[in-house]
C-alpha cells in the first residue's frame, strides 16, 4: 500500500485526533483554573475578559506561522501526523529534522532535490513513514518526562535562586527570554555569511538571505509598532503588534 495513503487514511486521522483532543482538554482546564485563580486574586470580570482577549489576539500570529509551516510537514508525512505533532510541539524545524533522521535510517531521504527542485516525499515507503513517526515521538518524550517530574519542584528552585527577591527571578526570566530569541535571530542573521564562506548554491543562498531579511523586518516592524502604540496609547495595536509583525515580515519577504 502507498505510504501517503496510509498517512492520510481514516484510522490515522482517528489515532491522531485522540492526543489533539487531550491538548484541547488541557487548554480548557488551564483556562478554567486561571479564571478561578484570577477571581481569588480579586480581578473583576472586565479585567479577566481583557486578559483573555489580549491572549487570544496575541496567539493569532504564531498560530498562522505554525499553520503555514504545517504545509511542508503535510507533504512529507501526511495531514494527520502533521496536525497532531504541531498541535502539541509547534516546531516544524524539529519535526522535519526528526522525520528526516527516521526515514534516513531505512535509506529514504525526505525532500531530496534534483535540478534545484524539491521532490517532496515521492520515495516514501510504509517502513520509512513508521520510522519517521517513531523518531518524532521518541525524540520529544524527554520534554514531557522532564516537565512531568520537575514541575512540582520548580517552586523550591525559584525560592533558592531568588532568595525571596521577586525582582531577581524576574530578571533571570527576562534574560532567559532575551537569550533564547537572540540565539534564534543570530542563527538566521549569520546563515547568509556562512553560506558565502561555504560557497553554497544559489537556492541555499537565496533562502539564507530571505531568512535574514525576515528577521530584520520583524525587528523593525515591531519597534515601529511599539513606539506608535506607546506614544499614541493605542491599546488594540499593542495586542495585534505580534500578529502584524509576523505577517508583515512574511509577506514582504515573499514579495522580495
Amino acid at each position: 500500500m502507498d505510504a501517503m495513503k496510509i498517512a492520510n487514511s481514516i484510522p490515522m486521522w482517528l489515532a491522531c485526533a485522540l492526543p489533539v483532543a487531550f491538548v484541547i482538554l488541557q487548554a480548557v482546564l488551564f483556562a478554567r483554573g486561571a479564571y478561578k485563580s484570577g477571581k481569588k486574586l480579586g480581578l473583576n470580570d472586565k479585567q479577566m475578559k481583557k486578559a483573555m482577549k489580549s491572549s487570544a489576539v496575541t496567539s493569532i500570529g504564531p498560530s498562522i506561522v505554525v499553520l503555514s509551516a504545517m504545509l511542508s510537514l503535510l507533504v512529507s508525512v501526511g495531514g494527520p501526523i502533521g496536525w497532531m505533532r504541531l498541535s502539541m510541539i509547534g516546531s516544524v524545524m524539529f519535526e522535519s529534522i526528526a522525520a528526516g533522521f527516521g526515514t534516513a535510517s531505512v535509506g529514504v531521504q525526505l525532500g531530496t532535490s534534483a535540478g534545484g527542485v524539491q521532490l517532496g516525499t515521492d520515495t516514501l515507503t510504509p517502513e520509512a513513514l513508521g520510522m519517521a513517526v517513531w523518531t518524532m515521538i521518541l525524540c520529544s518524550i524527554g520534554w514531557a518526562l522532564f516537565a512531568t517530574f520537575s514541575a512540582n519542584k520548580m517552586d523550591k528552585i525559584e525560592k533558592k535562586v531568588s532568595r525571596g527577591n521577586t525582582g531577581t527571578l524576574t530578571t533571570i526570566a527576562s534574560c532567559a527570554i532575551i537569550g533564547v530569541f537572540s540565539a534564534m535571530c543570530a542563527s538566521h542573521l549569520s546563515k547568509p555569511f556562512y553560506s558565502m564562506m561555504m560557497k553554497a548554491d544559489q537556492i541555499t543562498m537565496s533562502g539564507a538571505w530571505k531568512n535574514a531579511l525576515a528577521c530584520v523586518l520583524g525587528a523593525v516592524i515591531m519597534f515601529v509598532l511599539t513606539k506608535v502604540a506607546n506614544k499614541k496609547e493605542i491599546g488594540w495595536l499593542k495586542e495585534w503588534a505580534l500578529t502584524i509583525t509576523i505577517l508583515g515580515a512574511m509577506i514582504i519577504t515573499a514579495l522580495v
